[in-house]
């Protein structure tokens, strides 16, 4: 009996002894063979210049490894160390002028940036359970919620809220970027505009000077670069260029309740307004995502802007915040200069509009006659 026990405790030792041995082989076969001793090619120098790719989260990193990998990247370009509402707390802020365009890289078309979700039922449920989409609306969710509620009433007090200096002349036309459309409503009543209207059908084919606010001191602020009192060359200009110029005013309001009190009271606004210029009084609720308000320098959602938009919705021109003697004057150089432009394009008054075609998404335009 003991024989018999012996025999089997044997055999079953040599079982595994020869299992070990196939999967250590296999496993050592699997392993990389040590490279040459050569040594490695020295990186060219367009590989030197280029920052190495950020590693991707291993399973096993701790959670602050994470947290270091998933933060946005710093803003870079003319207005990278402008107060934001999010990232560091500056204590000391000095606003220097534009040396480069800002806007959008690819030209605005209407229907745009609604905000409204068009997916149907089954693009819903397939972004439902794709987890990279989850991920991602979560980094999104972080974002907002780190962000210090009382930060853009803070930078205020760094030049009353100034983001920016206006550049002394304009942008070039072939190095300008483009102003985004942004969809709303206007105060026409008697149009579906009232209801449903984009920028981008306004602009095209006019010099505008498009201002964006979103309450009583940013709306005051924007007044000191387009207030007639203030600036009446502005207004002589605009009225002697046979509505080749124009005023577009652009009233952001993303929190609902605020939203419904204006509504309620656009008859206020249509008093203060001349009945001409209601269908360029544009009401916007939501679309304007952080790529436009990093893109165009809406940093401070409590400060008024000011843009100059030639006829292709290229911004020519910008300022922020209370205006100065001297920006008040280029922005009037700047008007004439795209008014001059458009003459030599040989750009008119009449705009023919190409009609928006519901449900399709951006199908309307302008072609100047």
């Amino acid at each position: 009996m003991i024989t018999r026990t012996n025999a089997r405790a044997a055999s079953c030792l040599a079982c595994q002894w020869r299992s070990f041995s196939v999967s250590y082989r296999r496993f050592a076969a699997e392993k990389p063979s040590p490279s040459p001793s050569t040594p490695p090619a020295p990186p060219s120098s367009s590989e030197s210049k280029t920052p190495p790719a950020p590693k991707a989260i291993e399973a096993g990193s701790s959670t602050a490894d994470a947290a270091k990998q998933t933060l946005p990247a710093k803003p870079a370009g003319p207005l990278a160390h402008a107060p934001r509402a999010y990232g560091d707390k500056l204590e000391e802020f000095t606003p220097t002028p534009l040396w480069r365009p800002i806007g959008m890289n690819a030209p605005p078309s209407a229907g745009e940036n609604t905000g409204i979700d068009h997916r149907t039922l089954k693009q819903r449920r397939d972004d439902f359970v794709d987890y990279d989409k989850h991920i991602a609306r979560r980094q999104e969710l972080k974002s907002k919620m780190a962000r210090p509620y009382f930060r853009d009433w803070r930078n205020m007090q760094f030049h009353k809220g100034k983001t920016f200096l206006s550049p002394p002349r304009p942008f070039k036309a072939d190095l300008s970027l483009y102003f985004p459309n942004l969809h709303g409503r206007t105060l026409d009543r008697a149009t579906p505009a009232s209801k449903a209207a984009d920028t981008t059908p306004v602009l095209q084919g006019r010099a505008s000077v498009v201002t964006v606010f979103s309450s009583m001191w940013a709306e005051n602020q924007v007044k000191s670069f387009t207030d007639a009192a203030r600036n009446p060359a502005l207004h002589a200009l605009l009225g002697a260029s046979g509505g080749r110029a124009q005023l577009v005013q652009v009233n952001v309001e993303e929190d609902t309740l605020k939203a419904w009190l204006i509504r309620l009271f656009e008859f206020s606004l249509r008093r203060r307004i001349a009945k001409p210029d209601w269908g360029k009084y544009f009401l916007v609720r939501r679309g304007i995502t952080d790529e436009i308000r990093e893109s165009i320098g809406l940093l401070n959602s409590k400060v008024g802007y000011t843009y100059l938009v030639d006829h292709q919705c290229r911004i020519r021109w910008a300022g922020s915040g209370l205006a100065e003697p001297k920006e008040r004057e280029s922005l009037v150089k700047g008007v004439q200069r795209v008014l001059d432009e458009m003459a030599k394009e040989n750009v008119g008054q009449t705009l023919v509009r190409k009609p928006v075609v519901k449900g399709g998404g951006a199908k309307a335009g302008g072609v100047s006659v």
